[in-house]
């Protein structure tokens, strides 16, 4: 678990964005993997197979929220321990068009789908194959890919700056550097 668990915290905090959820879907995939540890082939890597749990459990918690209209989740901005700490050399100015960014890349995220949210965390944010997003979202790999685009069309959409003329296919790749 000790050797997993900051992988499996990354990943579950990404697609369910805030700590709460993230935690308890950690710690109910750990539990799903430990009661199951029977069931393990060892085909694949241990990592894998959890990793694919996690991600089913962070789904499921997802789609349970979805039903709960009175959950309100917090924002990612309010983690602590969120990468987007002001850092101590950050000017003013830098700190607060770097917090803008954060917000215009938080509000893009909430326009996907739970599915299309995780398969580009999936993919972009933990750079994992397009295989492994088919097997966490129990679709086939060109329905994965399809996801995928389907959620960087949208955040491009979602991105692009308003003014003419500007082409809207810079925005994901400004969201990935911003996002690391």
């Amino acid at each position: 678990m000790e050797r997993h668990l900051a992988m499996v915290l990354r990943m579950t905090l990404r697609v369910t964005g805030n700590v709460e959820d993230a935690e308890e879907a950690a710690q109910e995939a750990f539990l799903q993997a430990y009661k199951k540890l029977s069931r393990f082939r060892e085909d694949a890597a241990f990592g894998t197979w959890v990793y694919r749990i996690a991600m089913n459990c962070s789904l499921n918690l997802l789609k349970r929220r979805a039903r709960n209209v009175t959950w309100n989740a917090e924002s990612l901005d309010e983690a602590p321990g969120s990468q987007h700490a002001v850092s101590p050399q950050m000017t003013p100015e830098a700190a607060l068009l770097d917090a803008e960014a954060q917000l215009e890349r938080e509000r893009a995220m909430s326009f996907l789908t739970p599915k299309e949210r995780t398969a580009f965390v999936l993919r972009h944010l933990e750079e994992q194959p397009v295989d492994v997003i088919a097997d966490a979202l129990g679709i086939s790999a060109n329905s994965a890919r399809q996801v995928v685009f389907r959620a960087i069309t949208k955040l491009r959409r979602t991105l692009a700056p308003s003014g003419a003329g500007v082409d809207a296919t810079v925005a994901p790749t400004h969201f990935l550097k911003e996002s690391r």
